[in-house]
């Protein structure tokens, strides 16, 4: 099934999840004054887009050169996508990332993992491997879906306020809920894959 620019933006805003990390931004930048949290905010953004980017245009050859397939990363994102959902639905004391440092937050672990993650950075590499001929589709789509997350990002005080806890916990949930699905879906893909594979050799 061909994925449209469109689906690609949805789904890469999932495995982003910019809503689910507002609490983390907020309770990381919370002692950090308005004007540089923005920065880094961007910072981050910029440094997560540029890791996808850089997996878009090479991710493939990375596979090659460690002998991986399409099956095996499928089967590997959906299982780690399956484990971050399960923490994103079923609050874990130490957080969906687990322990962070203290100070202000450099590369770890906002830019990497919070929003450039494992399933992030499988996600776009099964993209480009999938239809390297659409490379300008998904530099689109990963444009788009990083805009939004900064965008949302850059708010994610006010909105925070606005919907409160009780609504941040249940749109969490909400994605930990989708990315379960997204997650079964690629298990079964790289099974099916495997599978054919197999009857194939």
């Amino acid at each position: 099934m061909e994925v449209s620019v469109t689906s690609a933006v949805v789904i890469l805003l999932l495995v982003m999840d910019p809503l689910g990390n507002i609490p983390i931004f907020v309770s990381l930048l919370k002692n950090i004054d308005s004007r540089r949290r923005v920065i880094i905010v961007i910072r981050e953004c910029v440094i997560a887009y540029g890791v996808l980017v850089v997996f878009v245009f090479f991710g493939e050859r990375l596979l090659k050169l460690l002998g991986l397939s399409d099956s095996s990363l499928n089967i590997a994102g959906g299982v780690i996508l399956f484990l971050i959902a399960l923490r994103i639905i079923f609050k874990h004391p130490e957080g969906v990332f687990g322990d962070t440092l203290a100070g202000e937050p450099f590369i770890v672990p906002l830019a990497i993992p919070a929003i450039a993650g494992p399933t992030a950075m499988a996600t776009v590499i099964l993209m480009a491997s999938r239809s390297p001929e659409r490379m300008g589709d998904w530099i689109l789509a990963l444009t788009a879906a990083m805009a939004m997350t900064m965008v949302l990002l850059l708010f994610a005080e006010r909105i925070s306020a606005w919907i409160g806890e009780r609504g941040l916990l249940a749109l969490e949930r909400l994605m930990g809920l989708l990315l379960t699905a997204i997650a079964v879906e690629m298990l079964l893909r790289g099974i099916e894959a495997f599978v054919r594979q197999i009857q194939a050799g």
